[in-house]
């Protein structure tokens, strides 16, 4: 997201002054202007994205049919001149056009014209509620990337356990399939391994469609015994996880701690509001 607004700032315009005026109402949010241009941009997304979903209920297309797709092409067009605008007010126009949020201004708006050929296309408008991933520059959520590059450390760092995981469960999920496929059979719903497999698998994550149902004593108590599991195995990957990311966030810490030294035995690791040295007990 400051990648992208890095690529705003390069593309700032340097000699019309109306433009350079545009260009602040539109790409920055530091200005009252801007940032009310941005809430209502926001709030015209998420009507047009609800106006598609009215439209996709037949009920409510045969009552308010006409009304929705007035509302549709009034969202577009609303949506087509704020693109044109964009474009204007931008110095470098082809980085706009190939940046991330340029291309989804782009694709939020050619659904409904492409309905005019392609009848039905207008539901892929629900593309534009990516717009709302502006709202990280309203609401100033940059400030946050350290997090999440430490949340995405963790994950990186827990792929490993995570692969042997899944394996792990998809080894046990074949077993437990092919195992209830013996006990139950054909005639009780688990008419093939596969089939069973995919019972073992709703059944493991606790989902439980209630399409097939063992029949058996023997076969509800494997039943048993796989939901009972099913709850401590959801648990592992959390596990996993959450262990990485405490890792990641005392490494954080220890980064971000001023260094306090002992000028006496050069010991560092001391806490911030240390007065005496752990290791020497001289005065820090």
């Amino acid at each position: 997201m400051a990648a992208i607004d890095n690529e705003n700032r390069d593309n700032r315009p340097g000699s019309s002054k109306w433009r350079s005026a545009l260009y602040d109402v539109i790409f920055e949010a530091d200005t009252p202007a801007g940032k009310d241009f941005d809430l209502l941009l926001i709030v015209s997304i998420l009507l047009s994205v609800f106006v598609v979903m009215l439209d996709s209920i037949g009920s409510m297309r045969m009552v308010y049919g006409q009304l929705i797709y007035e509302l549709e092409w009034f969202f577009t067009i609303l949506f087509t001149i704020e693109y044109v605008l964009r474009i204007i007010c931008v110095r470098d126009r082809t980085k706009y056009i190939l940046s991330p949020f340029g291309i989804v201004d782009l694709v939020s708006i050619v659904p409904t014209y492409l309905s005019l050929f392609l009848p039905g296309s207008q539901f892929l408008l629900v593309i534009r509620v990516l717009r709302v991933l502006r709202v990280f520059r309203v609401l100033k959520l940059v400030q946050y990337v350290s997090e999440a590059e430490m949340l995405s450390r963790a994950l990186r760092a827990s792929r490993q356990k995570i692969t042997i995981f899944l394996f792990t469960v998809l080894t046990l999920v074949v077993i437990l399939g092919s195992l209830m496929y013996l006990i139950e059979g054909e005639e009780n719903g688990f008419t093939s391994i596969p089939t069973s497999i995919f019972w073992a698998i709703v059944t493991l994550t606790t989902v439980g469609f209630g399409d097939i149902v063992p029949q058996t004593p023997l076969g509800r108590i494997l039943a048993s015994v796989i939901m009972i599991l099913g709850y401590s195995i959801i648990a592992v990957p959390t596990g996993i996880v959450t262990s990485e990311i405490s890792f990641a966030s005392i490494e954080e810490r220890k980064r971000n701690k001023p260094e306090r030294t002992c000028v006496s035995c050069g010991y560092s690791d001391h806490d911030t509001d240390a007065l005496f040295c752990k290791r020497c007990g001289k005065r820090l």
